[in-house]
């Protein structure tokens, strides 16, 4: 999916971009290399192969670094917000042809027959308190699909509690850790059918 042309113009069309996202005011760094290092830690943690969903895709971090990085896997950027979503659209165009840009809300697009259960990862950068990024994403993940969560710098498991997780199907695989970037990484190991619940319900109403 990567743009074809020298190194020195990707570098250059990358940081247009990261420049862009602070402009919309997407993204408060336009620090490109940390944007780079933190989705490198999520392609460590991905399946090896599978569909991936951007849950609140917001400026495209880190679901279009990653589309850049691959030409065969279906990528798609989920996002609420109109104005973010013509933004990614502009962006996907130049930087990952191909990558899908999809806008609505979370729990009702978990439901849809053309995302629910389908994905073999969701990845999040900062979508919200753990209990509703659990229940926002387990609709969109095929059992055995892993969901991908960037963590607090020295945050530890507790943020993620068994016994919440197991309402929702999910349990904690594992931690993965580069740099100044930690992923928690969870499973989805059974389908339970009544979540995620209503548009709004998951932070109005946490489960843990």
């Amino acid at each position: 999916m990567a743009p074809t042309g020298s190194v020195a113009d990707d570098d250059q069309l990358l940081d247009l971009y990261s420049r862009a996202a602070v402009e919309a005011g997407f993204v408060g760094d336009a620090d490109l290399s940390a944007h780079l290092a933190n989705a490198a830690v999520f392609e460590v943690a991905l399946p090896a192969d599978g569909p991936i969903l951007d849950l609140g895709s917001g400026a495209g971090l880190p679901g279009l670094l990653l589309a850049r990085r691959s030409s065969t896997r279906r990528i798609v950027l989920l996002d609420a917000s109109a104005r973010r979503c013509r933004f990614l659209e502009h962006w996907a165009a130049q930087l990952a042809p191909g990558t899908e840009v999809v806008q609505g809300r979370a729990e009702v697009l978990a439901r849809s027959p053309e995302l629910a259960g389908v994905f073999a990862a969701v990845v999040a950068r900062a979508f919200g308190r753990p209990a509703v990024t659990a229940e926002c994403a387990v609709g969109f993940l095929r059992v055995s699909g892993r969901l991908l969560v960037s963590e607090p710098p020295d945050s530890t498991g507790e943020r993620w509690p068994e016994e919440g997780l197991s309402r929702l199907g999910l349990q904690v695989v594992e931690r993965v850790s580069g740099g100044s970037t930690t992923i928690q990484v969870i499973e989805r190991v059974e389908v339970v059918e009544r979540y995620p619940r209503s548009d709004g319900v998951p932070a109005q109403r946490p489960l843990f």
